[in-house]
């Protein structure tokens, strides 16, 4: 089993690729961060991010996902790293249950050590879960780029370019 992560910039065309990935037959892992702000804002919390437990939750949902996931092939729309990379961007500590799941990543090598790692479009289209500026998105990419590489990843750069383009280079470069 070879497992692909997707990361970047908030708003970098990460899920459009994963959607693009998964129209193509692939399995594919979406986003927990992203679910657990809809739930929780489905649940009257606007702000979910800045509640304790945040870090935990996304962590909890990405180790159930992780245990789930079928196929050959899989592509996930960011990994536990990414959750850790959040911690530290909040500056919030980083929970038992996430450093356990770090820990299992790297004793175990979950992940291929090829990252993608999707270039910022240089904007940014802000939503419920997403209320980032474009210079703040841009640090939070750097810093994506930066713990990845500190963990022994290498980061394929994905440049900007059409879902369809970026997808095709994607797969290339992942399933050879």
């Amino acid at each position: 089993m070879r497992r692909f992560v997707l990361t970047g910039a908030p708003g970098a065309g990460k899920t459009a690729i994963i959607r693009q990935l998964a129209a193509e037959g692939f399995a594919t892992v979406p986003e927990a961060a992203t679910d657990i702000i809809a739930r929780e804002q489905a649940n009257g919390i606007d702000a979910p991010w800045e509640r304790d437990g945040f870090i935990a939750q996304i962590a909890t949902l990405q180790e159930q996902r992780l245990a789930g996931a079928t196929g050959a092939i899989q592509f996930y729309d960011r990994s536990p790293i990414c959750t850790y990379a959040l911690a530290r961007h909040l500056d919030v500590p980083v929970p038992p249950v996430l450093t356990r799941l770090l820990d299992r990543i790297a004793a175990q090598k979950l992940f291929a050590r090829r990252v993608f790692l999707i270039e910022s479009l240089d904007f940014i289209e802000n939503t419920a879960a997403r209320r980032i500026g474009l210079d703040e998105a841009r640090r939070f990419g750097a810093l994506h780029a930066a713990l990845y590489a500190e963990l022994g990843y290498e980061c394929v750069s994905v440049a900007p370019a059409s879902v369809a383009d970026r997808t095709a280079f994607v797969r290339g470069h992942a399933v050879t």
